[in-house]
């Protein structure tokens, strides 16, 4: 087996540090272009997860967001509140809830998710096209780091 070599501290840091600062420019753009309030991260990966997989319990979101399934529970509350997810009880288990998403909040995702890529394209049309290509062609190694540390 082959050993992979160790990338460089100073590299992975300045990576992390370059994502962090783009997270913040990306959300302060969001928050002044985007016609909603836009939820704070951990509502909307919550949103973006019952998405994708409905009927999810609050236990499994947990599991799958690496959060305290107090915590979960406590944005679901909010989220129900605010009339974007849905409870629904068990059959089988009274205690459990399975959660699905509003057609309101199926339309922040989308509007989110939209107003963010629109965000970091017109940056890309700033940029050098040869260092866009290369942003763009890096998302596949970014999605599997992102499984990797997940």
């Amino acid at each position: 087996m082959t050993e992979r070599p160790t990338p460089d501290t100073s590299s992975t840091t300045r990576f992390a540090v370059l994502l962090s600062d783009l997270h913040r420019v990306v959300d302060r753009r969001m928050a002044r272009d985007f016609p909603h309030p836009k939820p704070p991260e951990n509502q909307l990966a919550l949103l973006r997860l019952v998405g994708g997989r409905e009927g999810i319990t609050v236990r499994e979101a947990a599991d799958v967001l690496l959060m305290q399934p107090t915590n979960v529970s406590t944005l679901v509350s909010q989220l129900v509140e605010a009339g974007l997810l849905t409870r629904a009880q068990d059959d089988q288990d009274r205690r459990v809830a399975h959660l699905h998403v509003t057609d309101e909040a199926r339309a922040r995702i989308e509007g989110a998710d939209a107003a963010m890529g629109d965000v970091l394209a017109e940056g890309l049309r700033r940029v050098d096209p040869a260092q866009a290509d290369a942003v763009l062609r890096a998302l596949p190694a970014l999605a599997a780091l992102l499984d990797a540390l997940g």
